[in-house]
């Protein structure tokens, strides 16, 4: 069995999170235009399901991280904030109101990511597809990142979700291997290897995210890193994981700035091409940037 280090009760209930990690609450104008767009399509969004720390700077500049298929996950992984159920069906009218809602925001790069749809055969490959396409129809000069899920091996369904035209397809390989039976329990980190592998192969731009800070050592990351310049990786994303609540695989530690820094260099170094890494970097996290480094 694979265990991560303990931290002691006491200590958790007195660990606060350094300044370094402090963000500001959501406001503003801009902000209040995308949540009244999201709210009226009735979609869902991984900024707000996911907790991410960067809603705030994000939203505020007009942006936005779409999540299709639902909000209710059939995973659960230790670490993420997102329901865990059993799923509604989807919604087939979903691809034209996100398109409709990316048109109203006059959105220049669109960030798409979904639950993990493991009921279905094709994994939501279709839908994915389909909200590709409808955005390139309705808003042409919109640009697209894919963060797509774990197919589980059937790589009929990710050819089929990566072929719509977007310019960036990702998808996380979030931790280090060791950790993947705590961290990921119902994904394999070869698989995840393995599908960006393909995906490259496929003459997508590919990227990836891992997070630190649930215990890995630096050598476990330059494994990581090694591993995905092995398979010509273009966009690398790192960032400190921040626990939901308490229910969630506690933070074995606060990632300094300064060790962010020396990893970007550490991956840059290895040949991959571009190295987001700071303490609240998100897979999202400036992802215009990322189309064309």
């Amino acid at each position: 069995m694979i265990e991560l280090p303990v931290i002691p009760e006491e200590a958790t209930k007195k660990r606060k999170k350094p300044n370094w990690l402090r963000v500001k609450l959501p406001v503003g104008k801009e902000y209040a235009k995308v949540r009244g767009i999201v709210d009226d399509h009735k979609l869902h969004t991984i900024c707000e399901s996911g907790n991410c720390p960067n809603m705030g700077e994000c939203w505020g500049a007009g942006t936005a991280t779409f999540m299709i298929l639902g909000n209710v996950c059939t995973r659960a992984c230790s670490f993420c904030a997102v329901a865990t159920g059993r799923p509604p069906e989807y919604d087939e009218d979903e691809p034209r109101r996100v398109a409709e809602a990316v048109k109203l925001m006059s959105v220049k790069h669109a960030v798409l990511t979904s639950v993990n749809r493991d009921e279905l055969k094709d994994r939501g490959a279709e839908v994915w597809y389909q909200t590709v396409k409808k955005i390139k129809e309705i808003s042409p000069e919109t640009t697209i990142e894919t963060l797509i899920p774990d197919v589980k091996g059937t790589w009929d369904a990710l050819y089929r979700m990566i072929s719509a035209g977007q310019e960036v397809v990702s998808h996380n390989v979030e931790t280090v291997e060791r950790l993947y039976r705590r961290v990921r329990p119902q994904a394999k980190y070869a698989r995840s290897i393995e599908q960006l592998k393909l995906t490259k192969e496929y003459g997508q731009r590919t990227k990836t995210g891992i997070m630190l800070g649930l215990g890995e050592t630096d050598d476990e990351v330059y494994k990581a890193m090694d591993d995905l310049a092995a398979v010509n990786l273009d966009v690398l994303t790192l960032g400190q994981y921040l626990q939901p609540t308490q229910r969630h695989i506690e933070v074995a530690e606060f990632i300094h700035p300064d060790k962010f820094a020396h990893f970007k260099e550490e991956g840059e170094r290895r040949g991959i091409k571009y190295v987001e890494s700071g303490p609240l970097v998100r897979s999202s996290y400036h992802a215009e940037r990322h189309v064309s480094v």
